[in-house]
């Protein structure tokens, strides 16, 4: 990995890097993408069922683009017991992490006849796209499903590509029926997108569309929102290790590759004040990389986004953390605890050393749906509250709005809006002034 003494102008050469890697830059797609959102708009089904055969290669239509009941018991039988033992396991820390963001509505009274407060109300439904192909994720099933189910969505829908046969992966139907997915539907890519945001004769759309996907996926996200909410335009994955002197430069590395191994545009960057950590990561990164599954992945990835920065003071250190605002970020420093709470920007913070990045990923209970590309200055986890709205309650009773009525009339002739003024004033038109 490349080591880089940090200073003004190298960090901000690496903030334009990195931003090279945001899904709004990849504007060759976009027309491609609308085209696809258009026509399955216009023609819902059948432009669906087209897309589905020259993308996936199966022959999906009416009658089978829904997920039985019997697809969902064979799927299961096929899922290895102690897979699926984890994956409940896996489930319950999900689960009980995301009740603790339940919010109530509440109302605040006062005397005069005044009542205001909120009204917390789940969304009707949700859809969750999961990527299909040759691999599985069921964590990121998991991990979209479950927060809307605690918030109480009714009725939640997965979409994910059908492999060739017309089937899906057992795996992901498996973890999305434990998580407690309504309806489970066999439709990939923008087309998916598209189908959920406006709805087709099979697939009736939904409020909110959630879930990780490709270039294609994202990009039909962002065509459709207004139509529909979103979660977010994801990108490329990232890590950012912030670790001093006392950190183990093999853990440090193996952390950083855990995210290079996603995909070539993945970043993963090690932030540190010791030159000697540094160099030891270098060397036990480059031994990983020999003997680790995804070399070619791996090399092509570090080679592109991946830095080793070496600061002279931790504050410089968290003033760059600040900057790049990771998705993923750990802490293996002296005082961890201490040093977390100078951090303003990141999607996750992992404290110490036995707390690494997968650990969130599968089990530990937090969202693993993180905000990507500096984001996380102004964006969240996935959670309930992605899954609620709020209504403003306000109630003024005559004796409450009596007092203040004048003051309102003002306002709004102020601004020139003489009917606002007029629908206060009529209530109050036989008082005395």
């Amino acid at each position: 990995m490349k080591i880089i003494s940090l200073d003004e102008q190298t960090k901000q050469n690496i903030l334009a890097d990195l931003l090279k890697r945001d899904p709004n830059n990849y504007n060759a797609y976009a027309g491609t993408v609308q085209k696809i959102v258009d026509d399955v708009k216009e023609n819902k089904d059948q432009a669906l069922f087209s897309y589905t055969k020259e993308f996936d290669h199966a022959d999906i239509c009416a009658e089978n683009v829904r997920v039985t009941e019997e697809e969902i018991k064979e799927a299961m039988k096929l899922v290895d017991p102690k897979l699926l033992e984890v994956m409940k396991k896996s489930m319950a820390n999900i689960k009980t992490y995301h009740e603790k963001q339940l919010r109530l509505s509440w109302f605040d009274s006062q005397p005069d006849g005044r009542i205001l407060g909120q009204k917390i109300t789940a969304l009707e439904s949700a859809g969750v796209y999961v990527p299909g192909g040759k691999a599985a994720y069921p964590s990121s099933v998991l991990m979209n499903i479950i927060p809307a189910k605690v918030a109480g969505v009714k009725r939640i829908v997965m979409t994910t590509p059908p492999e060739k046969d017309g089937k899906v992966n057992p795996v992901t139907l498996t973890a999305a029926h434990l998580a407690g997915a309504t309806e489970v539907y066999k439709a990939g890519g923008a087309q998916a997108i598209a189908a959920l945001a406006f709805g087709t004769e099979s697939i009736p759309r939904v409020n909110k569309i959630v879930g990780p996907g490709n270039i294609f996926v994202a990009l039909a996200k962002k065509a459709v929102y207004g139509h529909v909410s979103i979660d977010s335009i994801a990108g490329p994955s990232e890590v950012l290790v912030l670790a001093d002197e006392t950190a183990n430069p093999k853990y440090v590395a193996a952390d950083l590759l855990s995210q290079a191994e996603h995909d070539e545009l993945a970043s993963a960057i090690l932030v540190t004040t010791s030159m000697e950590l540094a160099e030891k990561v270098s060397k036990e990164v480059e031994r990983f990389v020999k003997i680790l599954s995804r070399k070619e992945i791996l090399e092509k990835s570090l080679e592109n986004y991946g830095y080793i920065l070496v600061a002279k003071t931790l504050d410089e250190a968290v003033d760059t953390v600040n900057e790049i605002a990771p998705e993923h970020l750990e802490i293996i420093t002296r005082d961890a605890f201490e040093t977390m709470t100078k951090i303003q920007n990141a999607g996750a913070i992992f404290i110490g050393e036995y707390s690494s990045e997968p650990l969130g990923d599968y089990y530990a209970g937090p969202n693993h749906v993180l905000p990507t590309n500096g984001t996380a200055k102004f964006f969240s986890p996935l959670g309930v509250d992605d899954f609620i709205k709020k209504s403003s309650v306000i109630y003024y009773s005559k004796q409450a709005l009596e007092p203040v009525y004048k003051d309102i009339i003002a306002f709004a002739e102020a601004e020139k809006l003489t009917a606002h003024a007029n629908s206060i004033r009529v209530r109050f038109e036989n008082t005395q002034e």
